[in-house]
């Protein structure tokens, strides 16, 4: 009797054939066709390229050419007698019609060498029959077909032989090689280092365990809306005017290393002013207005003396460059750091100005908050509401105008400016009556949504981006894969911080400490070993990435790579496979030497 525990479900013979059929669809949708593989010229055409990949172009010698040569009558002439030629080589028979088949031997080749076969007519243009490889005793026989070649006279039966003499050297093809994967490694840090610098910091905003206890009041949330845009605005034009008052002090290295000793005097003197060293009261609001003066100079000091110093680093780096010969590199490197200042100061003083201007908003919050009633909090709360999301509206629209080049004010700032003050307000309405809103929640799911956005994109089409803005080059390869690296680098540190043990940060909450000690002191030791795992991972990653990076001119050996493909030159290429193959190899050792010891 049939156990009927072993029944099949009913579900489970449907489940195979609908399997089947998909699998049966898919190979229709990928075109599998095995009389492909059964193609004779194609399975040619995968031997020589096998063959050719098998032999990297690496080094080279000198090549010897010997040749020797018979007559061959084509047609028969009974009036024509075929001289002997040379005795290495002969032609059976002499004289034959016009695609028929003779054969050709020969002897006192170099053993195991190739041997190419060619018939040579009146016009003196070799036509090649065959190519064959001598055994051990440098002897060879194979048979040919003549081609439709008929003439009055006696043509030539041509054996070409080549056989290498004098020391091997590396070809050019391995030197371009080395220079591109070297290429290749350097940009693949380069692009790494900068990328993991930005993501740590990113990743602690994406890990929902650190961001999703942050709360704060509707009226804190809308003053740092709106100090936001405000502060990184404020930023630009300090930063410009900095730049300015450079330019203005002239590109004199004595006067602008006088300037910057100046300035940094100045910036110190009026700082020690702003802030005492000791405080025995508290300050008025009059003081507290002047120390908020003093400190905006000396932040407009503080940007002066970088853009001072950048083109001091550029003037000392274009000196070195041609005065250090082969470490001329060192003094381009400081004229590019300077470079890098310039134009990173523009950037970092939005992003210190809006930081800054937050804060200064949010402690004027916290006071409103002490000396206004909750009601009172609420009604102010709706007009703060309002202007944020008119602001933020308009700012959202024009950033769309400048892609679709809108010109019309009521698409960039009526309409916006209407539909975000409602916004605004129904925000205001639905969150009334709550002491605190999940500030950090939103700033968790905006971060993830951008690391989602940047990872989509594909390193290939950012490069062609960057490629249109910087030009063909490593450079462009570089800015590609650090963009890339970022959004992925971030995502997984922030996975690893959600990830943490609770207790040690439970532990560090309890004695009372801020935020950032939160972090430094409890998230910090726990994350160091995966970080340096992840990091090196990455690595690994871009020089693999580098290589496809290269075919759209974003640099390293892939342009190399491509290049060789294109021109069917498979040797060549086999050359950069087998580089990037033995970089891989050796980087994934190292990876893993550094992992043992300090993760």
């Amino acid at each position: 009797m049939a156990d009927p525990g072993n029944k099949r479900p009913p579900w489970v013979w449907p489940a195979v054939i609908l399997g089947l059929v998909i699998f049966a669809y898919g190979f229709w949708v990928t075109e599998v066709n095995l009389d492909q593989i059964r193609d004779e010229t194609r399975r040619v055409g995968l031997v020589r390229i096998l063959r050719a990949l098998a032999r990297p172009e690496i080094l080279e010698q000198d090549l010897e050419e010997t040749s020797i040569e018979t007559p061959i009558v084509i047609p028969c002439n009974t009036d024509l007698v075929p001289s002997s030629g040379d005795a290495r080589l002969t032609v059976d028979p002499a004289c034959a019609e016009p695609r028929s088949v003779v054969q050709v031997s020969g002897t006192g080749f170099a053993p195991t060498t190739e041997v190419r076969v060619f018939l040579v007519p009146e016009s003196l243009v070799e036509l090649r029959l065959a190519e064959v490889r001598t055994d051990g005793a440098g002897e060879f026989s194979t048979e040919v077909r003549l081609p439709n070649r008929p003439s009055e006279s006696a043509q030539t039966i041509r054996v070409v032989s080549t056989q290498p003499v004098g020391s091997p050297r590396w070809t050019q093809t391995a030197r371009d090689t080395l220079d591109k994967i070297i290429e290749t490694v350097f940009l693949a840090l380069i692009a790494t280092t900068f990328a993991t610098l930005l993501a740590v910091p990113l990743s602690f905003l994406a890990a929902r365990n650190l961001m999703e206890d942050i709360q704060s009041t509707v009226t804190n949330v809308a003053l740092s809306l709106i100090a936001l845009p405000l502060g990184v605005a404020g930023g630009i034009l300090a930063a410009n005017l900095a730049g300015r008052v450079s330019r203005a002090i002239g590109d004199e290295p004595w006067i602008g290393l006088t300037g910057l000793l100046v300035t940094l005097l100045t910036g110190a003197f009026i700082l020690r002013r702003a802030i005492p060293a000791e405080e025995t009261e508290r300050p008025s609001p009059a003081q507290r207005t002047q120390r908020a003066v003093l400190l905006v100079l000396v932040f407009l000091l503080m940007m002066l003396g970088l853009y001072l110093a950048a083109s001091l680093l550029q003037q000392l780096g274009a000196w070195l460059e041609p005065r250090l010969g082969v470490f001329r590199f060192l003094g381009a490197f400081l004229g590019t750091a300077g470079e890098l200042v310039s134009f990173g100061l523009v950037v970092g003083s939005a992003i210190f100005g809006g930081g800054v201007l937050v804060m200064v908003f949010n402690r004027f919050g916290h006071g409103l908050r002490k000396r206004l009633s909750n009601a009172a909090l609420d009604a102010l709360a709706i007009p703060l509401a309002m202007v944020a999301g008119a602001l933020w509206a308009v700012l959202i629209a024009r950033a769309i105008a400048w892609f679709y080049e809108w010109s019309d004010l009521n698409r960039t700032l009526w309409i916006p400016l209407i539909v975000g003050a409602l916004a605004g307000l129904w925000v205001a309405f639905r969150v009334r009556g709550r002491p605190t809103v999940r500030l950090g929640l939103g700033i968790y799911y905006i971060t993830r949504t951008v690391f989602n956005v940047l990872r989509a994109i594909e390193p290939l089409i950012m490069a062609i981006v960057f490629v249109v803005w910087v030009g063909i080059g490593p450079f462009a390869g570089a800015l590609a894969l650090a963009l890339h690296t970022i959004a992925a680098l971030a995502k997984l540190y922030s996975e690893q911080v959600e990830s943490i043990s609770a207790g040690p940060l439970e532990a560090v909450r309890a004695t009372g400490a801020n935020r950032l000690q939160n972090v430094v002191y409890a998230v910090v030791p726990q994350i160091i070993p995966p970080y340096i795992s992840f990091t090196m991972y990455r690595w690994d990653i871009n020089v693999r990435m580098s290589t496809i990076i290269g075919f759209v001119g974003g640099g390293g050996i892939g342009f190399l790579l491509q290049q060789n493909i294109n021109l069917l030159n498979y040797r060549a290429a086999a050359a950069q496979i087998l580089a990037i193959a033995i970089v891989v190899a050796a980087m994934d050792w190292l990876s893993s030497r550094i992992r043992a010891r300090y993760v």
